[in-house]
C-alpha cells in the first residue's frame, strides 16, 4: 500500500528529529560538557546521555512506529515483529550499557523505572506474541497491556532524558548560581530537550492517527496467529 503525502512527511520529520538528537546530545556532551572517556574519570559520565537518549528516546520511538509505515502492510506481519522486536533489544542493551544507578533524584527513579519496566515489557513481549507455543488466551489479553505499557514507557523514557539534562546542566552552572541569569556561559542543552520533546511529539501524533494504524487482515487476528505463523 502506497503510503499517503501527510504520513510520508511526518514520518520523514520522525527520521530528522531522531538523528537531530543522536547528533545534538552527542555535540552537547563532546563540545559543552568537555568529551568522552572510558576511563572511569567525570568525562565517562557523558556517556550517559548520549547512550540513554539514542536507546530510550530514538530506537524506542523508532520501533513502535515499525508497524505504521504502509508498505509494510502487505508483507507478513512476523518479520515485523521480529523487527520491532529487534530495535526495542537493541534499545534496551543501550540504555543498560548507559545507565548510571543511583538514587539520589527524581530523575534516577524515573530512569531505573523506566528501565525495569522496559526490560519487563520486552520480556513478555517475546514470550507473547514471538513463541509459537504460546496460548491464544495470553496474547489476546497481553495485546491492550503491550500497547500501553509501549506508550507509558515512552513517556517515561522522554521525561528522563529531559530531567536528567536539567540535572546535568543544574550541577554544570552550580559554581555559577550567584551571578546574574544573562551572565551565565551559553549551553545547548535547553535546545536539545526541545528536539527530544519535539521527537516524541511527532511519535505519539502517528500513533494517534487510527488511519495509520496497520489494518488486522483475517489472516492476522489473534485467532490464527499461532497458525500461520504471522
Amino acid at each position: 500500500m502506497r503510503p499517503s503525502v501527510s504520513f510520508s512527511v511526518t514520518y520523514v520529520l520522525c527520521l530528522c528529529l531522531g538523528l537531530l538528537c543522536l547528533l545534538s546530545v552527542s555535540c552537547w556532551s563532546s563540545w559543552w560538557r568537555g568529551g568522552f572517556s572510558r576511563d572511569g574519570s567525570a568525562l565517562q559520565f557523558n556517556w550517559h546521555p548520549v547512550l540513554m537518549a539514542s536507546g530510550l528516546v530514538v530506537l524506542c520511538g523508532h520501533a513502535v512506529l515499525v508497524y505504521r509505515v504502509p508498505l509494510t502492510w502487505k508483507q507478513k506481519k512476523h518479520t515485523w515483529k521480529l523487527l520491532h522486536a529487534g530495535l526495542m533489544l537493541l534499545a534496551l542493551l543501550v540504555s543498560v550499557l548507559g545507565h548510571i544507578p543511583d538514587l539520589y533524584s527524581l530523575h534516577s527513579w524515573v530512569g531505573i523505572c523506566t528501565v525495569l519496566m522496559f526490560t519487563v515489557q520486552l520480556v513478555l513481549g517475546l514470550a507473547g506474541f514471538l513463541l509459537p507455543c504460546s496460548p491464544l488466551w495470553l496474547r489476546s489479553t497481553l495485546k491492550p497491556v503491550h500497547v500501553w505499557m509501549g506508550k507509558a514507557i515512552l513517556i517515561l523514557s522522554l521525561t528522563s532524558c529531559v530531567s536528567g539534562i536539567n540535572e546535568k546542566l543544574f550541577f554544570a552552572l552550580n559554581g555559577s548560581s550567584g551571578e546574574p541569569y544573562n551572565s551565565l556561559p551559553a549551553e545547548f542543552a535547553n535546545s536539545l530537550c526541545v528536539l527530544i520533546v519535539a521527537f516524541g511529539s511527532v511519535v505519539f501524533g502517528v500513533l494517534s492517527r487510527s488511519k495509520w494504524q496497520r489494518p488486522e487482515t483475517d489472516g492476522e487476528s489473534d485467532h490464527l496467529l499461532s497458525e500461520i505463523g504471522t
